[in-house]
């Protein structure tokens, strides 16, 4: 397994254990350039997550940087992960919104 194909498995075991519905787009040339690799409804809270191997952060490509601007703008969250224990920190701050706007 690559090390970005690691941190997809460890994101999907961790969305699993709180019971998100999560699912991964395949990216077979049809569909929109640019999506990112997890798309999740927590709570009612729309969540888009872009993996990279670790260290890695920083090579997001534009498309990609553009798709999750147009999340952002649409009321979303999209984060890039290139460590699992990112994931706990995201969960923390989407339960906090969550609270906030209830």
């Amino acid at each position: 397994m690559t090390p970005e194909g690691k941190v997809k498995e460890a994101c999907k075991k961790f969305l699993k254990e709180r019971d998100a519905f999560f699912f991964m787009p395949v990216s077979n040339g049809m569909g929109q350039v640019g999506i990112p690799d997890i798309i999740i409804c927590y709570r009612g809270i729309f969540v888009a997550i872009e993996t990279k191997a670790p260290g890695k952060r920083a090579n997001v490509t534009d498309n990609q940087k553009r798709i999750m601007e147009n999340i952002r703008d649409a009321g979303g969250f999209a984060w890039v992960v290139d460590d699992p224990s990112d994931m706990g920190a995201l969960f923390t701050a989407l339960d906090a919104y969550k609270k906030l706007n209830s």
